[in-house]
């Protein structure tokens, strides 16, 4: 069951109060975590994409301190850390508290200079997840130093920018903005279709209750670390296949692109100039899955709710087979789901090679899809799954 936020709340209150004393003029942040509903891996390759942020995420109580620290503190993993200024550089053993740092940082080259704080963070978004509890981090520590740190609100695009420094340059991590830019933008009952390449967004109404139907979210357990995986390497591959077919291009006498989404379908025939089997299925996934987007987002809003589910199945296929960023957890769960009643269609959802998948289902059908994923999932992978009905939330800030 989902913490309300006033035991969030109270219960960030107690842990404040035995780190750093009395916490009534301590204020009170969240920044949540999101699902992509469909748009996986083009967010870095100047497609669109179709996320929205939940009611789940990271929490804190923040209030300065006149002691030049940042003193970190976290209750799930129950560790302190008291950071000096000046800020230090990245070290794996300081764990949690690079993000926070990282997204200083980021700030600090804006020039809004870092001051003490203390503060302590709770989170409720199931840990290697693919659910962005990372992303999630770093928004809410952008939030906080806006408040804290500036004399005016510091732009939603610059907290998110900040984000993505922190992934790309502080620990090294080549994402796109997707994670950052939808916890940032997030609105309650809406999705949004973002144009990765512009930074521009368009809210469509997530109105799945009219229609009687429920986003699940289909934790496998099989948790995953993104710089441990090969996400990396799909990024290189993609850079590899775009700077293949911009030299066709410029053979031809042709202008060349700035992105692999510039490519349509009827570019498809195009993919035979590359020059292996392995470029042209990533490349494929990549044009396939921005067409994708579009066709769920009109789909959705013509209430064909079969259509969307076919889409969301194509989807987890191509990022199975041309893309290989699923997995035997994330294969098992999605093959579960739409074996289910009421399921219209599933699929993994965030970068994969573990984490969670989505499915869209019936809302009358919920209690039997969910006893029929539990026990399917649970034989084949001998782990029990969590099972989570997905709302779609505000994006970071304060809450008062």
């Amino acid at each position: 069951m989902q913490e309300n936020e006033a035991y969030i709340r109270t219960r960030l209150q107690t842990e404040y109060e035995q780190q750093f004393g009395d916490a009534r003029d301590a204020r009170f942040f969240f920044a949540p975590s999101r699902i992509n509903i469909i748009g996986e891996h083009i967010d870095y390759n100047g497609g669109a994409v179709f996320p929205c942020a939940l009611t789940i995420g990271t929490y804190a109580l923040a209030r300065p301190n006149d002691l030049g620290l940042l003193r970190l503190y976290s209750v799930n993993m129950a560790n302190r850390q008291d950071i000096s200024l000046p800020l230090p550089d990245y070290d794996p053993k300081r764990e949690w508290t690079n993000y926070p740092i990282g997204v200083a940082k980021a700030l600090e080259k804006e020039g809004i200079l870092p001051k003490g704080l203390d503060v302590v963070v709770y989170g409720n978004i199931p840990n290697g997840s693919g659910l962005s509890s990372s992303a999630s981090l770093e928004l809410l520590f952008g939030v906080i130093y806006s408040a804290f740190w500036s004399q005016t609100p510091i732009p939603t695009l610059t907290l998110v920018e900040a984000g993505v420094w922190c992934e790309n340059e502080f620990f090294g991590l080549h994402t796109g903005i997707m994670d950052q830019y939808v916890i940032g933008f997030g609105k309650a009952g809406y999705a949004m279709v973002l144009d990765t390449a512009a930074k521009t967004h368009t809210y469509v109404p997530l109105s799945l209750q009219e229609k009687k139907a429920v986003l699940i979210v289909l934790n496998t357990q099989h948790r995953r670390e993104l710089k441990d995986s090969k996400y990396n390497e799909r990024r290189a591959e993609c850079e590899e296949a775009l700077e293949q077919l911009n030299a066709s291009l410029i053979a031809e006498g042709k202008k060349e692109k700035t992105h692999l989404c510039e490519f349509t379908l009827d570019d498809l025939p195009r993919l035979a100039q590359l020059n292996s089997d392995i470029l042209r299925r990533r490349v494929r996934h990549v044009i396939t899955e921005n067409q994708r987007v579009k066709d769920t987002v009109a789909a959705l809003e013509e209430g064909n709710l079969s259509l969307v589910g076919e889409l969301l199945k194509a989807g987890h296929a191509s990022m199975r087979d041309d893309y290989e960023a699923s997995g035997p957890h994330l294969d098992a769960i999605v093959d579960a789901a739409n074996h289910a009643e009421g399921c219209f269609g599933a699929r993994m959802t965030g970068a994969g090679f573990g984490g969670c998948a989505i499915a869209l289902v019936k809302e009358s059908a919920v209690d039997a899809f969910s006893a029929h994923v539990q026990k399917a999932y649970t034989e084949k992978m001998g782990i029990s799954p969590e099972l989570i009905l997905s709302t779609a939330g505000d994006g970071a800030g304060e809450r008062r």
